[in-house]
Parts: structure tokens; sequence; C-alpha cells
């Protein structure tokens, strides 16, 4: 998916990824075909693990405390375009306002 802002302010930019994931997602963030020979997708680590830490809640809640952690940069480094963890606005579309947006399901890579 990649995400394009139309004639916005602020850091607007191309936002996406088109690299896949499931081939190199951590153990502990996949899920499984019915079988087990398979990745079908590969969760957050928030979503497995339900804790502040990676889910940047309570005392982690804010973007001095929740930094990014050992599978967010996994995927920061697949997807450099791409929102890694809550508080990744410096380095991605978030800090884009006032814009329309062109939305792509499976774009060709780009570089």
């Amino acid at each position: 998916m990649s995400i394009m802002p139309v004639k916005g302010s602020g850091q607007c930019s191309y936002a996406g990824c088109v690299s896949d994931l499931n081939q190199m997602c951590p153990v502990g963030l996949q899920v499984r075909s019915r079988n087990g020979k398979r990745v079908v997708a590969c969760k957050s680590a928030c979503s497995a693990f339900n804790s502040p830490q990676y889910c940047c809640t309570g005392s982690f809640g804010n973007p001095l405390s929740c930094k990014p952690t050992a599978y967010s940069k996994i995927f920061k480094v697949a997807c450099p375009k791409a929102y890694s963890y809550a508080y990744d606005d410096p380095t991605s579309i978030a800090t884009c306002s006032k814009a329309n947006y062109i939305v792509t399901f499976c774009p060709h890579h780009r570089r």
C-alpha cells in the first residue's frame, strides 16, 4: 500500500511499503496458516504482547518514553517510509496537514 499526499503543508512525502513483511516477521509476531507451514500475517508487537512498552500506553504514552523497539526497528528497515510505532512522527507522513491523499493498493516498487 502507498499513500501520496497532494497539495498539503508541512513535510508531505510518499509513504508506503512494498516489502513482504511476512517473510521477515519475527517468530513472536507471526500468524501461521492452519497447518503451520507458512506465515500468513505479521502482528504488531502491541497486538502480540499487549504491553504498555509496545502499545505506548500508561507510562509509555508519550513521545519521550515511547521509543522504537527491536520489533519496530525491523519494520522501519524494511519500510523506511512507513509509520513503525506510535510516535514515529519525525520520519512519517504525519507531519503533513491539509492535504488530499492518493491511496494505492499493490503499488510498484519505488526508489
